[in-house]
């Protein structure tokens, strides 16, 4: 990690993986398996190239997500670098309903940072008893101001691996420079099911284009990577 980016935040990348008709998930309560094995090897080397990844406090309660790089080569390279094995893990809530026994806070020895709504601040802090770094986030809670403290604490890429109400935030706000959209080869045509950003109140007007960087198959799904600013580089 380096000094402060310029604009005063980080790089922002966000990463999500959908069916073809726009699901990230199901309504069993079994996770539903959009990517695969060569694709979530394309994962670990985008996270250990990043500084910090952040989901939002539902992802970390409902899938119970470890974020660690996995790959011990990758791992080495990153210690080699005089970087620490994994990137900083970071979580957004409102509530500050979460277990400290999640595996966000007992898995790895990476820092951990939860930015909350500044009422539950104090609950948060108190709940967590030094697991992770509270940090007040304002009222209603603030990405940008988020965004503005990772910058003060030295991270200049942040991967943002949702889930779809924190995409939409950061799209909403215009704060994402880069969008990893997988594909997965099938439907599941339920609207009870999660969308991404599929709430209705994202403005991204039809006329404002996103420009596409690469497409690629990988096995059965397929990767489009979008510049969602002038920052992300064409290749």
């Amino acid at each position: 990690m380096g000094a402060v980016p310029a604009g005063g935040r980080p790089y922002v990348l966000l990463s999500c993986a959908t069916s073809i008709d726009g699901y990230i998930d199901d309504v069993t309560e079994q996770r539903l398996v959009l990517s695969n094995d060569e694709d979530l090897a394309r994962i670990d080397e985008v996270r250990a190239g990043c500084d910090a990844i952040l989901v939002g406090a539902g992802t970390v309660r409902r899938d119970d997500p470890r974020l660690v790089v996995r790959a011990e080569r990758l791992r080495r390279a990153r210690v080699a670098r005089g970087l620490p094995p994994s990137p900083v893990k970071v979580t957004l809530t409102g509530r500050g309903d979460l277990d400290p026994a999640a595996r966000f806070f007992t898995v790895g020895d990476a820092d951990r940072i939860v930015y909350c709504a500044s009422p539950v601040v104090e609950k948060t802090t108190e709940r967590l008893d030094g697991l992770a770094t509270v940090v007040d986030a304002g009222d209603p809670l603030d990405p940008a101001r988020a965004l503005a403290d990772l910058a003060g604490r030295g991270v200049d890429r942040l991967m943002v691996e949702g889930g779809g109400s924190v995409h939409g935030q950061f799209l909403t706000a215009g704060l994402a420079d880069e969008l990893h959209l997988v594909v997965a080869p099938f439907f599941v045509g339920d609207p009870r099911a999660p969308r991404f950003v599929g709430d209705g109140r994202f403005p991204w007007h039809p006329g404002r284009r996103a420009r596409v960087v690469e497409v690629r198959q990988i096995g059965d799904v397929v990767l489009v990577r979008y510049a969602l600013s002038e920052r992300c580089p064409d290749a």
